[in-house]
């Protein structure tokens, strides 16, 4: 098996990434399943610890932070997240390499007649099968698992993790997991297993209260950021920012100040979560968890795509912000880090968002829309996005890509104006290739230096 007939096997399989799902309950996703395979795989997770992360936003952010802490330390590091920006092989990396193509290619053809033995098996949970079988042959000492979807019946929630960590909550697959943060709390709050400590980014009261009872009833001792450890913004620029942090009440020698490379000010809520899963960790009796390795950790995190600036003059930025909490967060993020610019936004977003939502964060900062559709399949089409943005009184052209989307952009860019594109990590792939190939805009770029693309087929 080749790596491209890997993919297409993949995507072949049910993929609710790429299709909508109609419910989430246990007749789609089934937990079952999932470790009736693995037990058929030799239970591939169970062979090293592991670190388990959801949430609604900041996830990815979090797992890449904690996984280079345990890099930094010392360990070799499994790290698991989806979707990918560029390339399938994203999702699998050990000690910030991604799979090769051949070694995912040859684990997939190895795997295939236990496949066929267990019916129904999705896209998402043959990927995480062959993420924990490639942990396993590649010797790691530790794996950082995202969640895809939920939590509950998410196929990582297989694991028993040293440690549970949840992002920020807000409404998002509300037609999937709830239509209140409470019943989203209780889909994520299902990573929680019995005396595993918990650490939650701050939430609001109504999620809050139910990641505490149910850490009570499975007496999983609970950190929640924000009430026992709370940070200050100290210094920012284009290359990153400075933050302090401390313990409430005893204190810890995790308290101190730390330096960020990601930008936007949700990133510093993201770096206090993960300060707070290391100190837990440390005072877990994991060595590799020292407040050094964090430092180092967070001075150089990468992840791409969160309010990423790809050209800084004129300034071009992307954002994988999918949900009016997310689209909030960046317009504010924007307007503190930017206050003279104003916005040219290039916006699109799958068709089960919350599009009105998102659009109605975003267009108070731009003095343009420009509305394009991703190469996904659920994509929205951009007519009906100019005509939400006429719904509240905003103007809109339309570019049927998102390279085009860029070519218009840059012929109204003038003095104290900038590019911001966002709405869907889709989006900001597409946006990233476009740019990655940019001899066509009339814009000064900067270097790029990354991979060959990889369209999916």
């Amino acid at each position: 098996m080749k790596y491209h007939d890997a993919l297409r096997y993949l995507y072949g399989l049910v993929d609710y990434e790429k299709r909508r799902v109609e419910r989430y309950s246990p007749r789609e996703f089934k937990l079952e399943r999932v470790v009736e395979f693995l037990a058929y795989l030799g239970d591939p997770h169970k062979a090293y610890p592991s670190l388990h992360i959801a949430g609604t936003k900041g996830k990815g952010s979090v797992s890449s932070i904690l996984s280079g802490t345990a890099c930094a330390g010392g360990l070799r590091t499994g790290l698991y997240t989806s979707p990918h920006l560029h390339t399938y092989r994203e999702r699998i990396q050990v000690n910030g390499e991604p799979i090769s193509r051949q070694a995912m290619a040859d684990l997939l053809s190895e795997i295939l007649p236990t496949i066929d033995r267990v019916p129904g098996l999705t896209t998402f949970e043959v990927t995480t099968a062959l993420a924990f079988l490639y942990f396993q042959r590649e010797q790691v000492d530790l794996a950082v698992m995202e969640v895809g979807l939920g939590g509950r019946l998410d196929a990582t929630n297989v694991i028993l993790p040293e440690i549970s960590v949840i992002t920020s909550l807000s409404l998002d697959h509300t037609y999937l997991l709830g239509n209140t943060l409470a019943e989203i709390a209780y889909e994520k709050a299902g990573i929680i297993k019995p005396g595993i400590p918990v650490v939650t980014a701050p939430q609001k009261t109504e999620a809050l209260e139910v990641l505490e009872r149910i850490a009570s009833e499975r007496s999983s001792p609970l950190t929640v950021v924000g009430r026992d450890w709370t940070w200050t913004p100290i210094a920012r620029s284009l290359y990153g920012q400075r933050m302090s942090i401390r313990r409430d009440g005893t204190p810890s020698p995790f308290d101190g100040t730390y330096d960020v490379a990601l930008l936007g000010d949700f990133q510093l809520e993201n770096s206090a979560v993960a300060v707070a899963a290391t100190a837990s960790l440390s005072e877990s009796g994991h060595a590799w968890a020292s407040p050094e390795a964090l430092s180092d950790s967070l001075r150089s995190v990468k992840w791409p795509g969160r309010m990423e600036v790809l050209n800084q003059s004129p300034l071009i930025v992307v954002d994988c912000a999918h949900n009016p909490y997310s689209a909030e967060t960046l317009a504010a993020s924007l307007r503190t880090w930017f206050p003279d610019t104003s916005w040219i936004l290039i916006f699109g977003s799958s068709n089960d968002k919350d599009i009105k939502g998102m659009l109605e964060a975003l267009i108070p900062i731009s003095k343009h829309v420009i509305a394009t559709r991703s190469y996904h399949p659920r994509a929205t089409a951009p007519y009906a996005l100019a005509d939400l943005c006429a719904d509240l009184g905003h103007g809109a052209e339309i570019a049927v890509n998102p390279r085009r989307a860029l070519e218009q952009a840059s012929h109204r860019l003038e003095p104290g104006l900038g590019i911001v594109a966002t709405g869907s990590i889709f989006l900001v792939a597409d946006v990233r290739e476009a740019w990655a190939n940019h001899t066509h805009l009339d814009i000064p770029m900067g270097d790029w230096v990354d991979e060959p693309w990889e369209h999916h087929p």
